[in-house]
């Protein structure tokens, strides 16, 4: 029986294309007509709650705030997490407007709820251009302690190896790059892992023994491959996340494009293993580059 999943979720106020980050993010593209963009933001955003909550889910929604402008504060698991030990991470962002998305008063409000022993800062490392962008830099493998990380202009080692000393982890490093030898900016769009699986695009790990390593450390935490191809990849099928439900029923949640690029073999094994529940967000996906998974920041903090 798994404890259910507590998540975290940002509701947008003014969501849009943002250019401080479409440098190193090849899934962003803007759409034209940018308040459009936010109304139609907040309709996917609420029918994911809406659907999240259906399934039994636990979401807890903060409203973003008007000023400072943070367009890409429907994505909060860039920077923070939450930890079973009580404690919470903050993390060094390379856009400097996603750097005021860190907000004290939701840290506040989680604390009424859940016992917060220490608050890790980590965002110092932007005064030397280091960044770790949470857990889009970094897929965890919580029961086993291991941070997979692709290294990128976003996801620093010296940073990771700090992550790993505060709290136990230890670092699984690569590089990853897509279809076009660009570096993925964020290991969270090329791989999920799961309680008995991980979906990854192992195409994307070019050098042989680091994909070697990876596949190697699947198989000693006794997990399940789930290849995905590059075309699913751009789809954001490694961008899913797997939570449990009030029952502890285990859920694999995804974009309706991931959804619909997998093939219905690959659906049927999935569904071996988990629920599957998907929310169509095609303007948050192209105007943020990011999906389901950048949503959701997992509150897995012990509660009061």
């Amino acid at each position: 029986m798994h404890t259910p999943t507590t998540l975290l979720m940002i509701r947008p106020v003014s969501f849009g294309f943002n250019p401080q980050t479409a440098g190193s993010n090849a899934f962003q593209s803007r759409d034209a007509e940018q308040q459009q963009v936010q109304d139609k933001a907040l309709l996917e955003f609420d029918g994911f709650v809406n659907t999240l909550r259906a399934h039994g889910v636990e979401v807890i929604v903060i409203n973003d705030t008007p000023a400072p402008h943070t367009p890409d504060a429907i994505f909060p698991n860039n920077w923070i997490s939450f930890h079973s030990t009580g404690d919470i991470l903050l993390y060094p962002m390379q856009a400097e407007n996603r750097r005021l998305e860190r907000r004290e008063d939701i840290i506040n409000q989680l604390e009424d709820e859940f016992k917060v022993r220490h608050v890790i800062d980590l965002s110092r490392f932007e005064a030397e251009n280091k960044f770790l962008e949470g857990t889009g830099s970094m897929v965890l493998n919580r029961e086993d302690k291991l941070a997979y990380a692709c290294l990128s202009p976003r996801t620093d080692i010296d940073v990771l190896n700090i992550f790993c000393e505060q709290t136990g982890y230890q670092p699984i490093v690569f590089h990853a790059y897509d279809q076009n030898n660009q570096p993925i900016y964020h290991t969270n769009v090329m791989m999920c892992i799961a309680d008995r699986y991980v979906v990854i695009c192992l195409d994307s790990i070019t050098d042989a023994k680091e994909r070697e390593a990876v596949v190697a450390s699947f198989y000693q935490t006794n997990k399940s491959i789930f290849d995905i191809t590059f075309d699913q990849m751009n789809h954001f099928a490694g961008n899913m996340l797997e939570v449990f439900n009030q029952n502890g029923e285990s859920l694999l949640v995804m974009s309706a494009s991931a959804y619909h690029s997998l093939s219905e073999r690959q659906i049927a094994t999935l569904q071996q293993f988990s629920r599957i529940v998907y929310a169509d967000i095609p303007t948050i996906e192209r105007n943020g580059g990011g999906s389901v998974r950048c949503m959701m920041a997992e509150v897995r903090l012990p509660v009061l």
